[in-house]
């Protein structure tokens, strides 16, 4: 049996510009972390050559082929692994549309733990670029490709996405004291708003030229945010920055925001909160906050109808928990 543990991700700053419309003419970039909260796949050996699976339905067929579960389908046929396994998938969140990359920690646990059943060894890089495959050339999705990086390499880091489709990888180093007091100003509320992204990253990819100034400016906060992080004494420029961030990604579709979430931010901001933005593609989901200490038990009390989603920075990436090779193993 093979478990896998991938964490879930949040984005600071550069969101959207990870979208081929974007950096197939000039770089993206964008600085995201995994947060300790997981998808776990679970893959296990079984005596008969059937397939069964787990996750929100329950699936027993006959073929990978018959299966209904995209990710899980594409994942098996990626790896070579067809038949005599029951897959099971448990997560931390319950449902896909909250932002934080469930779809992609999915995919990226799922890849790693058929490949270790398969005692197999792949690279961080190895994942994330199958994720990356699966999810947009083979089955279409509208998505970019920061979800996949950061859950498979883990930790806070400054993503580049190359004209050429290469991806590069700038590991930003905090001190544990450092890491701390930045995840401690970080606060995650839920906005009672599920979600489907498509609809929302359709929209944007279609106006990516048009808005691209948009876009550009996001860009360009990238690196004074690094610098912002890198400091504890520039902490707080990271809400301004954030915020910023924030004004200009409403602009980038017309989906991104509604009332509710407008008028939450704005609560959020009278009491205390220095910037923010909906993680993800926007549209609903989790609102990310940047939040002093000594202000946050005014925010909550003002935010107490919103469900806060506890969480810490994740240094890790997707990796392999348990690993015992059953004798149905094949």
């Amino acid at each position: 049996m093979i478990i896998s543990q991938t964490p879930l991700r949040i984005s600071f700053v550069g969101g959207g510009s990870d979208l081929e419309e974007y950096w197939k003419l000039s770089p993206g970039k964008v600085i995201s972390s995994t947060i300790d909260k997981y998808i776990f796949v679970i893959v296990k050996g079984r005596f008969d050559d059937k397939i069964y699976l787990n996750y929100s339905n329950k699936e027993i067929v006959e073929s990978v082929r018959d299966i209904k579960h995209d990710l899980i389908r594409e994942a098996m046929i990626k790896t070579g692994v067809n038949k005599s396994v029951e897959i099971t998938t448990l997560a931390d969140i319950p449902s896909e549309g909250s932002g934080l990359g469930s779809s992609s920690s999915v995919i990226v646990g799922l890849l790693h733990a058929l490949y270790a059943y398969k005692g197999v060894l792949v690279t961080s890089d190895q994942l994330a670029k199958e994720a990356c495959e699966i999810e947009i050339d083979i089955l279409g999705k509208p998505i970019g490709k920061q979800d996949q990086y950061t859950v498979a390499h883990g930790g806070l880091n400054n993503f580049i996405f190359n004209p050429n489709g290469s991806v590069s990888k700038k590991k930003i180093i905090l001190s544990n004291h450092g890491t701390r007091i930045l995840g401690s100003n970080l606060l995650l509320f839920y906005t009672d708003i599920n979600r489907s992204s498509s609809s929302i990253l359709i929209d944007q990819r279609s106006q990516t030229q048009k808005k691209r100034k948009h876009l550009e400016k996001m860009v360009e906060l990238v690196d004074e945010f690094e610098r912002s992080i890198k400091s504890p004494y520039s902490f707080k420029n990271i809400g301004k920055l954030l915020n910023r961030n924030w004004q200009e990604k409403k602009k980038l579709s017309k989906r991104i925001t509604n009332k509710k979430i407008d008028d939450m931010y704005s609560l959020a901001v009278k009491n205390g909160a220095l910037g923010g933005k909906i993680s993800g593609a926007g549209g609903g989901g989790f609102l990310l906050l940047f939040v002093p200490r000594e202000r946050q038990n005014k925010l909550r009390e003002a935010l107490k109808k919103y469900r806060e989603f506890p969480f810490f920075l994740e240094p890790d990436g997707s990796k392999i928990i348990f690993n015992i090779k059953s004798e149905y193993w094949k």
